[in-house]
């Protein structure tokens, strides 16, 4: 995954799993000249919305194990990570960072929503569990949207 390799290069070059929130941004975009510093910022944003990060008073800390991520030679991630991912295209990276092929889960999902008559979202949480995939941050965010709906 693009953003996990981004997140952890710099956890990676300073060899743990805490960083001032300020280094981290300088490592994005002074040593690695990768994102501006405002960018670097909003990298940050999008990783602690996907729990790939926490924030703890002025420190980021990785809510994964950085050394365990490869960082490949001449890695440069496109502009596409600063984006926050909707619900559903975090579970379908999930289904294929498990293994699973895009095209197939996506027919899948459309079939499960389609049967089902619910949500994308709450498909692609299906499907995820069906082949035993852990998106159970997802799926919490999905019930929340589902019990706000029935309450309007």
């Amino acid at each position: 995954m693009t953003l996990e390799v981004a997140v952890a290069a710099p956890f990676r070059d300073r060899g743990g799993s805490r960083l001032g929130e300020g280094e981290f941004v300088v490592a994005l975009s002074l040593d690695r000249d990768w994102f501006t510093p405002d960018q670097a910022k909003r990298l940050v944003d999008v990783a602690v919305g996907r729990g790939l990060l926490t924030r703890t008073d002025d420190d980021l800390v990785a809510e994964f194990d950085p050394s365990a991520v490869t960082v490949p030679d001449g890695f440069v991630p496109d502009e596409s990570v600063l984006r926050e991912q909707s619900t559903f295209e975090r579970v379908l990276s999930a289904v294929v960072d498990d293994g699973g092929e895009k095209q197939t889960a996506v027919a899948a999902i459309n079939e499960r929503q389609r049967e089902l008559g619910i949500t994308i979202e709450a498909a692609a949480i299906l499907h995820a569990r069906r082949r035993g995939v852990d998106v159970a941050d997802a799926a919490g965010h999905v019930l929340a949207d589902l019990r706000d709906d029935k309450e309007r």
